[in-house]
């Protein structure tokens, strides 16, 4: 349900007469307080338990989502859009902890790329469904229609985990039960730069992605329902690259694989502007989509591996807070670019100030491998 509103968005302009400004602030409706929960929700969930949160962060959100699809107008539709994101908000603090306690530290990065797989999987196939249902049942059938049987999964799914004894809150993780992390000099610094880089690679690739349906669909004439299946080429690049990436930083360190991807994220983000319909816009999508799901894993998994366990929620929960609310700041401010400059003008300044940020960051981190 959360990743139907980027793809439908040529269609709610066109429903609404919206300017790209608008658009923006229907993206902060969601990405904001979606966001915000993440803070509260590592705390819940040590408290109530992660089965609760994950069926209000699955059922809740479909419920929001229904809602969504009935709005009689831009102001109602921002309201459901920001029930939708507090109910989704605290999945992620109530999932990560128990992927990783479930596994060793040498395999934390790729266990929880697989489990990324899970989200990026639906990143990838909604923005088709839902352009092959909004062409024939508008946007609103979109949002209605997926929303019924996700609300019937996140009911199932409830019993399944309490079957399987998810019942109470998640452990310590297998790699430090009895130790905590020692401390080393700079490793706050280090893990504020870390975490830094793979919020603003995250933040800026999603805010310039869900622009790029409207990007093509007003300079290129490409139709609506086009336009919003392009999205599912940069989430395809998630279905391999988180796994990947977890994988290649638990062999080669977190730190260069970071590296690599965010200061390819820049000038990704830069050549939007010099794409054309056909294979050199898929081909940048590709790799804006690698970049943002590539860091992903290896971000958690260096949190994780850096924090203390006393702590280790409250840094996940800003961690979360940030990159999922990131976009619901950044957003508005591209759409006034767009409104008062130019598309080129906002790809152009995202993609220089992603690449500035990586370049500080790697002076910062060089020399590094974990």
């Amino acid at each position: 349900m959360g990743s139907l509103l980027t793809p439908l968005l040529p269609f709610i302009r066109s429903s609404f007469n919206l300017n790209k400004t608008q658009v923006g602030v229907l993206g902060s409706a969601y990405n904001l307080p979606y966001g915000l929960a993440q803070l509260p929700g590592g705390w819940l969930a040590d408290r109530i338990g992660p089965r609760k949160l994950i069926l209000v962060g699955i059922s809740g959100v479909a419920a929001a989502g229904l809602l969504v699809g009935i709005s009689p107008n831009y102001l109602v539709m921002a309201v459901f859009l920001v029930i939708l994101g507090l109910a989704g908000g605290g999945y992620h603090p109530a999932a990560s902890p128990l992927v990783s306690a479930s596994v060793t530290e040498q395999n934390r990065g790729r266990t929880l790329g697989l489990h990324q797989i899970g989200g990026t999987a639906s990143f990838f196939l909604t923005p088709l469904i839902a352009a092959g249902i909004a062409a024939a049942l508008g946007w609103r059938g979109s949002f209605i229609s997926l929303a019924i049987p996700t609300f019937a999964f996140g009911i199932a799914l409830y019993f399944i985990l309490g079957r399987r004894g998810y019942t109470e809150k998640p452990q310590s993780d297998t790699a430090t039960d009895d130790t905590e992390v020692p401390v080393i000099s700079g490793s706050r610094r280090r893990l504020t730069v870390f975490t830094l880089l793979g919020v603003v690679l995250q933040v800026l690739v999603f805010s310039s992605l869900s622009f790029v349906p409207l990007y093509v669909n007003e300079i290129y004439g490409t139709s609506e329902a086009a336009a919003a299946s392009l999205l599912a080429i940069a989430h395809f690049a998630g279905l391999w690259a988180g796994p990947l990436g977890g994988y290649l930083s638990d062999r080669l360190g977190k730190v260069p694989i970071m590296l690599t991807v965010s200061l390819l994220a820049g000038p990704a983000i830069y050549f939007i502007n010099q794409v054309s319909p056909g294979w050199s816009i898929w081909l940048i999508l590709l790799v804006m989509g690698s970049c943002q799901y590539a860091g992903m894993p290896v971000l958690e998994s260096y949190i994780i591996s850096h924090t203390q366990i006393r702590n280790r929620s409250t840094v996940l929960g800003v961690y979360y807070f940030t990159s999922r609310g990131g976009p619901g700041i950044i957003m508005p401010a591209l759409g006034y670019l767009i409104d008062n400059y130019s598309y080129e003008t906002c790809f152009t300044i995202t993609g220089a100030t992603m690449a500035l940020v990586a370049i500080l960051c790697t002076l910062l981190v060089w020399g590094k491998r974990d």
